[in-house]
């Protein structure tokens, strides 16, 4: 079956979506954890009645607001891209997907626009109190929007609360609530927001070093790093804590990505946790046979304790997967392909007897709904395109995965350390004379982008090849269109994205130079 696919217009349709996602990715975070940031502060004003903090909550306010109007911009192209891109996708699972996006578009999206209106220039126009309430509104419906696309993505990674239907050849939900709540999509909200709350509370202190560092407004910068680095400091503990049980829940549902993240390659009990290591060089990208390391730290049995709270467990690795493990009740690779075939063979058998043989075209529809019969074979549907292929093909890309978990959970530990340092100095008035510190903070500022991005890395491009998990394949998914379109747009994209990005950046310094005097009271 991938033979009869164009692979160059996969690529560049995956290109173009990570392109437009990533670029999107640099301004959520930001609005996510700003709008509470905000909020606090400007609950501090109306309970002390200081136009200080009138003050300080309308710069942040201003920084907020240059973030916020082209992230919606990106934000808005992304989802055209699922019906021209992902038409396919679209049409295979639009009656699941869709529902989470039209709830952001009318629930969230609205709530949010509604308020930040208020927000932005109700400032001497209504109460104190009703601000507030704005202020806190747009905060929460910029999170609201966030939960009904990491819902939509979540059930992309584990799909639950569904069934097929063969008239159609189509996945039609049958259960919102199971989609909303599975541990999946509760763990990837949480840890997400989590994360944009601790990138937001390291801009806020990254630009407050710079203010000391020039001796400038320090009372102001002193006070924004106590407000943000407290924020920060409870967010990036709750982080590490909801990425423990993303982790848990990777291993359960998506274990080649679990394997690879960890490129773990031979199962067993009592697993450790490679909690550092770097690849030996290799051209091959995709290997079945275990990579050498030029070096790694390992936590014995520390894997293991991660998913089974207990060092005993078993963790099958990338081997166990591709061959399979009897003992573990792993099925092989081509076992997986072979019961995928008879599930795709089954709904071609069901579309040539409808209309012709209908004791027949029952029989094969009726499978569809045997629960015993699902859990068998069509839960195993995706891995029918695979069949005769090379197993390599099912295995995401080791480095890319193991490094950008990495680099995610060693600068998770390394935001933790700058939150405690900047508290303490903070209360003690001693962040002036920590220039080094001062330095620190400022670059923690990319670090947190990179750690956040390094997290959809991982979770997009560990989920390779499926687009929904054991189910469709990537390259399954796209739009029937030319690859010639699909390059056009994306360096059209890049070229926009690009100039937005240097646009927000110059109109961002230009605001931080001003400073919190020029958006005045």
């Amino acid at each position: 079956m991938i033979e009869d696919i164009d692979m160059s217009l996969v690529d560049w349709s995956r290109a173009q979506f990570a392109l437009t996602a990533m670029y999107h990715w640099l301004f959520v975070p930001l609005t996510l954890g700003l709008s509470f940031i905000i909020a606090i502060m400007e609950t501090i004003y109306v309970k002390t009645g200081d136009e200080f903090w009138k003050k300080t909550t309308k710069f942040w306010m201003t920084i907020f607001g240059i973030n916020f109007a082209i992230g919606v911009a990106t934000g808005i192209i992304l989802e055209f891209e699922f019906g021209t891109n992902w038409s396919n996708y679209s049409w295979f699972v639009g009656d699941i997907f869709g529902a989470p996006l039209a709830i952001e578009g009318i629930m969230a999206f609205f709530m949010e626009s509604t308020f930040i209106a208020v927000m932005f220039f109700g400032w001497n126009k209504v109460s104190k109190k009703f601000h507030l309430t704005s202020t806190w509104l747009t905060a929460i419906g910029a999170n609201l929007s966030a939960l009904w696309i990491l819902v939509a993505n979540a059930w992309m990674q584990n799909p639950v609360g569904m069934q097929f239907n063969p008239e159609t050849a189509r996945n039609e939900m049958i259960n919102f609530w199971d989609i909303l709540f599975s541990m999946t999509a509760v763990n990837k909200f949480l840890h997400t927001i989590s994360s944009g709350f601790v990138l937001a509370a390291l801009v806020v202190i990254g630009i407050s070093a710079w203010y000391i560092l020039k001796k400038r407004e320090l009372l102001f910068a002193k006070r924004s790093m106590i407000i943000a680095s407290t924020f920060g400091l409870l967010s990036c503990i709750y982080l590490i804590g909801s990425g423990d049980n993303a982790s848990r829940e990777i291993a359960l549902n998506q274990p080649m990505k679990f394997a690879s993240m960890e490129a773990l390659y031979v199962g067993q009990s009592r697993a450790p946790l490679i909690a550092a290591g770097v690849f030996a060089f290799s051209k091959e990208e995709r290997e079945f046979r275990e990579r050498d390391f030029i070096f790694k730290f390992e936590i014995p049995g520390a894997l293991s304790y991660m998913v089974h709270l207990s060092p005993d467990g078993f963790i099958p690795g990338i081997q166990d997967l591709i061959n399979g493990n009897e003992e573990q009740g792993i099925l092989s690779f081509s076992e997986k392909c072979e019961r995928g075939a008879i599930a795709i063979n089954t709904l071609k058998e069901l579309k040539k007897t409808q209309g012709i043989d209908e004791e027949k075209y029952l029989e094969f529809k009726g499978k569809f709904y045997d629960q015993e019969w699902v859990d068998n074979y069509f839960k195993y549907f995706g891995y029918g395109y695979f069949k005769g292929e090379d197993p390599n093909k099912v295995i995401p890309g080791i480095p890319l995965a193991f490094y950008s978990f990495h680099i995610m959970v060693i600068l998770g530990i390394f935001f933790l350390i700058v939150f405690v340092l900047v508290l303490y100095w903070g209360i003690k008035d001693k962040l002036e004379n920590k220039k080094w510190f001062l330095w620190v903070s400022i670059f923690s500022i990319p670090l947190a982008y990179i750690a956040s991005e390094s997290g959809w890395v991982l979770s997009e491009m560990g989920r390779q090849p499926w687009v929904i998990q054991d189910i469709l394949p990537t390259f399954a998914a796209v739009s029937n269109i030319n690859t010639s379109t699909v390059q056009i747009t994306f360096w059209l994209f890049a070229l926009v994205f690009t100039a937005l990005l240097i646009a927000e950046l110059k109109i961002m310094f230009k605001q931080i130079k001003i400073g919190p005097k020029g958006g005045g009271s």
